[in-house]
């Protein structure tokens, strides 16, 4: 990830995570890098390790990667195509139709993703 995306890592948060609190103690250091790199919100599938009421502290939200995919469309749909097609050419051993590729996604709990994909199946 760090030689694809500049900036990617986030480090010197460590001191943050003693003051943190949050129902999985394991995942202070994501809200710690968070808060330290100033994001807006959070990525993930463990919503409830992120409670709003701790967040909202922070101008942090949680967002379930669905969701997250989904609100991309309305923001340029051909850049999400063009990173779902980017990411199935990527996949080798095996490769993947479109088909298999948007049931791999479904498979991971990502359903309106599938179904915004559904829409624009011959860009990816």
């Amino acid at each position: 990830m760090n030689s694809h995306v500049l900036d990617s890592l986030v480090t010197d948060y460590e001191e943050l995570i003693e003051g943190l609190f949050l129902p999985d103690l394991n995942g202070r250091h994501v809200l710690a890098a968070a808060i330290k790199s100033g994001s807006s919100a959070i990525i993930t599938f463990n919503l409830d390790d992120f409670p709003e009421n701790e967040l909202i502290k922070y101008g942090i939200e949680a967002l379930h990667p669905d969701d997250f995919v989904s609100s991309q469309f309305d923001l340029g749909a051909g850049k999400v195509c063009l990173a779902a097609k980017r990411q199935r050419n990527s996949l080798k051993n095996p490769p993947k139709t479109v088909f298999e590729y948007l049931d791999t996604l479904a498979k991971q709990q990502l359903p309106k993703t599938v179904s915004n994909l559904r829409e624009y199946m011959d860009l990816i």
